[in-house]
């Protein structure tokens, strides 16, 4: 659940929404506003279909979001439940440096059953993000991060009706395994957001005419061009802070770099519009990345060859990869198509890191459930043309030019004389 807009105690704000997540309760003692955060195993769906052995916070991976106010005082109490030492990094605040969460040079480690406290005054508002910095390579492969929102003073500043955020992650799990491999570096195979491929990702809905921004963090390690259909929108924050409205710039594709954030913000437009990575291998699930290229050739005799040692083998790729998100092919339990996800149209054929904004004309404020599938005003949908048409332009191939093909000798002029 999220927290209320106007808090019994604390300051006021207004709450984001994390897509597929939730905020982290927290009590008011004595002025202070305090957090309980455990760092455990957690199992985490990654689609219908599909679940993960991860570690995270508080049985979430990501781990639940942080809201607080600028200018509060936290107290955030961290408990070690894993079966190794480990510590928090508040990635982007200004604390200071004994609070800053680095194992061994800023504190020594939690170890297993442990609680540390961290406590420190919030200085500006923005959006930051929170991880390890112990055994880092090995925890934040295994899902342990969050988002850490810290809201302006005034709640009537940077307001929006709609404001989402979530984190980009990536994995890298075998078909038919539950735990992703920790020392893979560029080769992932699973592109998410917050912990949850498409078409498990929870859509972004709003109402035509909303202002609607968008925080996207990025604990990948890779950068992500996030590329938005529909409304063009302007990116308002990074992770060092707000951006003046004098310096904002239009884009409909931002990149999120590893270890950064984005704040993005638009005027909702009626429709269905996709969110996704525009890196087209990050909307897929369950990639091989040994697999050969059929594009062209003839199965039909192996084919048959084949399936007389392997029952199931189905032939893919000779007319490219779309079949595979139609065809019903016999995969491990515990694994994702590569691409999957159905729409009013038939398969959308993408998985991975991509979702939709749904955006509608009669969303009641304040319920902003899943309204279906847009349906779309009479003669605005593209449709198959069946009438006769010209021959299309075509660019013929230059003929050679005679002149070009003669090789000069050394000395000679452009006219073909010898210098002198």
């Amino acid at each position: 659940m999220q927290p209320p807009v106007a808090p019994t105690t604390g300051r006021p704000y207004n709450p984001v929404v994390t897509l597929n997540g939730w905020s982290l309760p927290w009590r008011m003692n004595d002025g202070v506003k305090e957090f309980h955060i455990v760092a455990e195993p957690v199992v985490r769906e990654i689609a219908p279909g599909m679940k993960a052995n991860l570690w995270g916070y508080n049985g979430s991976s990501p781990g639940p979001t942080i809201e607080a106010v600028e200018g509060d005082r936290v107290r955030l109490f961290v408990t070690n439940k894993l079966p190794e030492e480990t510590s928090i990094h508040w990635h982007g605040i200004l604390l200071p440096s004994g609070m800053d969460g680095v194992t061994g040079l800023s504190q020594p480690p939690i170890k297993p059953g442990k609680t540390f406290v961290y406590e420190f005054v919030l200085q500006r508002s923005g959006t930051f993000m929170y991880h390890p910095h112990a055994d880092e390579m090995t925890q934040m492969a295994m899902g342990m991060m969050g988002m850490f929102i810290v809201h302006p003073k005034d709640p009537r500043q940077y307001k929006v009706d709609r404001d989402f955020v979530f984190l980009l992650n990536a994995y890298d799990i075998d078909p038919g395994s539950f735990t992703p491999k920790v020392n893979t570096m560029l080769d992932f195979n699973l592109w998410t957001i917050n912990s949850r491929a498409f078409p498990g990702v929870d859509p972004l809905v709003a109402r035509t005419g909303d202002r609607v921004r968008i925080r996207i963090g990025n604990l990948t390690m890779t950068n992500h061009p996030i590329h938005m259909h529909g409304p063009h929108f302007e990116v308002v924050g990074t992770d060092g802070g707000w951006v003046p409205k004098g310096a904002r710039w239009p884009e409909v594709t931002t990149d999120v770099a590893v270890g950064q954030m984005r704040a993005i913000e638009f005027d909702a437009l009626a429709g269905d519009w996709a969110l996704h990575c525009h890196k087209s291998h990050h909307t897929m699930n369950a990639m091989g990345h040994q697999v050969p290229t059929f594009i062209g050739v003839d199965q039909r005799g192996i084919a048959d060859k084949v399936r007389a040692l392997i029952p199931d083998y189905m032939v893919m790729g000779e007319k490219g990869m779309a079949e595979m998100g139609e065809m019903e092919m016999p995969i491990p339990d515990n694994t994702l198509p590569m691409m999957t996800g159905t729409g009013p149209f038939g398969a959308i054929g993408m998985g991975g890191m991509f979702t939709v904004v749904k955006v509608r004309d009669d969303v009641q404020p304040g319920v902003y459930k899943d309204p279906g599938w847009y349906k779309h005003p009479a003669q605005t949908v593209a449709y198959e043309y069946t009438g006769e048409l010209a021959a299309p332009a075509r660019v013929s191939a230059p003929k050679a030019d005679s002149q070009t093909l003669q090789v000069r000798k050394p000395g000679a002029t452009s006219s073909g004389h010898e210098g002198h």
